[in-house]
């Protein structure tokens, strides 16, 4: 009696182990330029230049508000990191330098990326948060 049980528990572990629900990952495209909408979960302004390019070769370019900056990222799936390397050093108005510096600092703390039902880019921490949303730019 005990051992028809204990086979009929070895096939149902052995069947249940060969199953995974796990997906691999996609990809997202990240290549092109992109409007930031918000940083650090607060709305940039409106009209404001802050915007992210993504280049083909791992380069980073953009206007995080008031100066350009440029620097590299590197993708593998929906792992994510952002390696922001300088910036012009033009003073604007407060309200833009304020949001310029929220921008650089969520960039270096991005470890994953999603893409939104709407489109969006969504720059996320280790935690979850979303750092960065952006929305991609007409070309």
């Amino acid at each position: 009696m005990i051992k028809p049980i204990f086979t009929a528990c070895v096939v149902i572990f052995g069947l249940s182990a060969c199953q995974s629900n796990s997906h691999p990952a996609e990809e997202i495209n990240l290549i092109g330029n992109w409007y930031v909408e918000s940083a650090l979960s607060e709305a940039v302004i409106n009209h404001s230049p802050a915007q992210i390019s993504f280049a083909a070769d791992g380069k980073l370019s953009g206007n995080n508000s008031c100066n350009q900056f440029f620097g590299e990222y590197e993708q593998d799936q929906n792992q994510l990191s952002l390696q922001p390397a300088g910036a012009s050093m033009m003073a604007c108005v407060d309200v833009l330098m304020q949001q310029e510096q929220r921008i650089m600092k969520a960039m270096p703390m991005v470890t994953n990326v999603k893409r939104s039902k709407s489109g969006k880019l969504l720059l996320k921490s280790d935690a979850g948060a979303n750092l960065l949303v952006l929305s991609q730019l007409d070309e």
